[in-house]
């Protein structure tokens, strides 16, 4: 009798290869290569990709490693109150509506996703933040039917104010969270990440051992 095993859920990260210095090896992209080298070398992702647009990231995103489902995609690049930037370009909740450019490559994507329980975590600075940031995470919830997470403070090393909305869920953590200056309608600066402020991880946390406010993993 064959028994017939199911794929193993991918793991991917994106990153923004437009954030280079002035000189060679220098500039968060690098940063970030470097970075998913060394996840890739401790088993913890299965490929990344530096992206130089939207459109890129989610092409690669819907091709890589078919026809295996995706378990997980981390993004890592920047970010502001309720959308992530590769290079010039937001990705925000425009980008779920139907007509907008981006809108059949997310679509490709979702379809590549693992169930409800499958992850896209913007590790991205204040992405979550701010009264845009809960919209973006209803938005985004809602379109890729999984759970996503993201942040309300800036982060570097440490990752501050981590959250996770899953599928039917309404945010739960306070608006003005993470803001430093500004108020959650018009947001001016966001509070830097640190060890002793809420739900803080370190840049090395992989998404099985992370804990956030609900108390359940990612």
């Amino acid at each position: 009798m064959t028994v017939l095993r199911r794929p193993i859920p991918l793991r991917l990260i994106v990153y923004d290869d437009t954030c280079r210095g002035l000189t060679p090896r220098t500039g968060l992209s690098f940063a970030w290569l470097a970075g998913a080298r060394l996840w890739r070398a401790l088993g913890r992702t299965d490929f990344a990709f530096g992206a130089r647009s939207w459109p890129a990231a989610l092409r690669w995103l819907a091709h890589a490693a078919a026809p295996r489902p995706i378990g997980e995609i981390q993004f890592w690049m920047h970010g502001r109150w309720g959308l992530a930037r590769i290079g010039g370009e937001d990705l925000d909740v425009r980008a779920f509506a139907a007509g907008h450019r981006l809108a059949p490559l997310l679509a490709a994507v979702r379809g590549r996703l693992a169930g409800p329980h499958a992850l896209l975590w913007f590790r991205t600075c204040e992405t979550f933040g701010a009264l845009a940031g809960q919209a973006f995470a209803r938005a985004a919830t809602d379109f890729f039917g999984c759970r996503v997470a993201g942040h309300t403070h800036e982060i570097a090393f440490w990752h501050s104010g981590l959250h996770v909305l899953a599928p039917g869920e309404e945010p739960g953590w306070a608006p003005a969270e993470g803001l430093a200056t500004g108020t959650p309608g018009s947001p001016l600066r966001a509070l830097r990440s640190a060890r002793g402020r809420p739900f803080t991880v370190p840049c090395l946390a992989p998404s099985s051992r992370t804990k956030v406010g609900t108390g359940r993993p990612l």
